[in-house]
């Protein structure tokens, strides 16, 4: 649901501007409310699971997850709609840190781990994958309140049984005494308010350019950043330890992610750019013109990569995958233009980016979030996912301002139009081989397979 929910509103923007009174601007809005506290909050979500409880913080998301999308399929104005966007968003801040420290909690074997990080990647993805199509479905049959509305009863379902299959929480008193883990409120404000100005700094930069808004933002990001990373070397408990950063796996797996995230998320937008604007597809055939990705991506976790992250390590697996994002990248540069076949030059690209995108995810994280101390795997995940939003943030500013800065200078035609999207596939490419080198030259040899040794052995783990 919260991977599914970046990219299903975007066929329904239309309908939502016709039925709501927004204009493009407010459009915009929809997506970035939702993108903005996705990826301010993750870093205060991964710290509040390991202080608070991961399964109560898990609930608590799915909660807020729920009620947001209660909220935008009911929203009788924009302001209701955008309200709900952004609680939303802070729902799956919650959600996504807690449930990766689940999992690491829940299996503890070193096959059974990878195997459910397998799942999980391919459910991340075929959420990311097939939201376009989805969305395109759901506005046709049903209307666009019911891209929202669709979330309702799979959160009701996910809250009732939580309890029975999520492990309880051990309280913070019973880890740690009356000096048990404590909350950085202040810590939380400042880090929370830099990327949530980070990231509205780097959506509106596309559109907007050097104004007031982004260059107010970008102040504010960089004060308030200095600010947290002051409070975070003063106070007993922050919400980012400085030492774990200075754990090799976290600091190779942090860059990973931005990596990740710069490399792949622009690739869906440029896509849909090309296909729409510059090749005639219709929005829904754009939709059904990825979903492979979505299909060959699913069966590729669930059974590829598991195995080739115990056989080779999660280091040559991350490495692979980034090659594999790469040369798909490197493709979709090459063959798309105004008149290319779906399955000459749409379709061997999209193989090789499905295949490589499983990867990358697993590689990136799973090793990175074991090798945290056991009390602070939330605030690794929490960490890792801030880390792959943000570098989306900006690999999308990126990409979008050299196609745009291509597209205007040849005169804005088609074909224009498509070099410069071109122009950004090959940009994204370059940011994919650069994840090639981190991968081999950040993460150790054989510390991803070492880092899933089990300190004991559960049944829980064998589920």
């Amino acid at each position: 649901m919260v991977f599914l929910e970046v990219s299903i509103v975007n066929v329904a923007l239309p309908a939502m501007g016709a039925a709501l009174a927004l204009a493009d601007t407010g459009l915009a809005w929809v997506v970035n409310a939702y993108q903005l506290t996705f990826g301010g909050f993750q870093l205060v979500g991964g710290r509040a699971a390991d202080v608070l409880g991961r399964r109560r913080m898990f609930q608590a998301g799915i909660a807020l997850f729920t009620a947001g999308s209660l909220l935008c399929g009911l929203a009788p104005d924009a302001g209701t709609l955008l309200a709900g966007r952004a609680v939303q968003g802070v729902g799956a801040a919650l959600v996504v840190p807690a449930e990766l420290a689940l999992l690491s909690a829940i299996f503890t074997e070193p096959a059974a781990y990878r195997r459910a990080f397998g799942v999980w990647s391919a459910m991340a993805a075929a959420g990311a994958g097939s939201g376009v199509a989805l969305g395109g479905i759901l506005t046709e049959t049903a209307g666009w309140p019911w891209i929202f509305l669709i979330n309702v009863p799979i959160g009701l379902v996910a809250l009732a049984v939580s309890p029975r299959l999520l492990p309880a929480d051990r309280l913070p008193a019973a880890r740690g005494g009356a000096g048990g883990p404590r909350f950085d409120l202040l810590g939380a404000l400042t880090g929370t308010g830099s990327l949530l100005a980070m990231v509205l700094a780097a959506s509106e930069l596309p559109a907007r350019g050097w104004d007031a808004l982004t260059g107010v933002a970008t102040a504010v990001t960089v004060v308030l950043a200095v600010a947290f990373w002051a409070r975070q070397r003063r106070h007993p408990q922050p919400i980012l330890p400085p030492a774990l950063l200075r754990q090799p796996e976290v600091r190779a797996g942090t860059v990973a992610n931005a990596l990740v995230g710069a490399a792949h998320v622009p690739a869906f937008v440029l896509l849909s750019l090309m296909l729409q604007d510059a090749m005639g597809y219709s929005a829904i055939a754009a939709g059904f013109a990825v979903l492979p990705i979505a299909v060959v991506n699913m069966v590729t976790a669930r059974t590829v990569v598991p195995w080739a992250a115990g056989r080779f390590g999660t280091r040559a697996v991350l490495a692979a995958g980034m090659g594999l994002l790469a040369l798909s990248l490197a493709g979709y540069a090459a063959f798309l233009h105004p008149g290319a076949g779906f399955l000459t030059a749409v379709l061997p690209p999209s193989l090789a980016f499905a295949v490589g995108l499983p990867a990358v995810f697993v590689g990136s994280t799973a090793s990175a979030v074991r090798a945290a101390p056991e009390e602070q795997r939330g605030t690794a995940s929490g960490l890792l996912n801030t880390a792959q939003r943000l570098g989306a943030s900006l690999g999308i500013t990126g990409v979008l301002l050299a196609s745009a800065a291509w597209t205007a200078a040849h005169g804005g035609t088609t074909g224009a139009l498509a070099d410069g999207l071109r122009i950004g596939f090959a940009v994204a490419a370059g940011l994919a081989i650069l994840g090639v080198v981190c991968a081999l030259t950040m993460f150790t040899r054989h510390r991803a397979d070492s880092a899933t040794v089990p300190v004991q052995r559960q049944g829980a783990s064998q589920r």
